[in-house]
């Protein structure tokens, strides 16, 4: 199992970034995705995460109304829609898929290797 992030990058305040995460997932069943960021010198915290099943969403209040997670599920890749962004967005963003390795049914975490985002004032 492999998550691959890209997108990330340098904007200025206000604009807005699309960033990826395509999933190779050889017997490996997603139960949910979703993208996690880490600010320098802050922990690691959840941005948006979407169940596979029912398409459910969650997001953090920090970016409730201007990110926007999706998934193509057909293509296994994992979006992450950022409008309106902010200097306090600016972290490595890690894109993070949960669920089971057939056939043995084992529960599995895997993470991607991050994409920088910087938002300039």
């Amino acid at each position: 199992v492999q998550l691959v992030e890209s997108g990330g990058g340098l904007v200025q305040a206000g604009d807005s970034l699309k960033l990826s995460c395509a999933a190779t997932t050889s017997a490996f069943h997603i139960n949910a995705m979703g993208w996690y960021r880490q600010a320098p010198g802050k922990q690691r915290e959840l941005v948006a995460r979407i169940i596979s099943g029912d398409g459910s969403t969650n997001y953090a209040d920090s970016v409730k109304g201007r990110f926007t997670i999706s998934r193509d599920n057909a293509k296994n890749t994992l979006f992450l829609q950022m409008n309106s962004l902010k200097p306090e967005d600016t972290a490595v963003y890690y894109c993070n898929a949960e669920g089971v390795v057939l056939p043995t049914a084992r529960t599995l975490e895997v993470w991607g290797q991050g994409t920088l985002v910087t938002v300039s004032s």
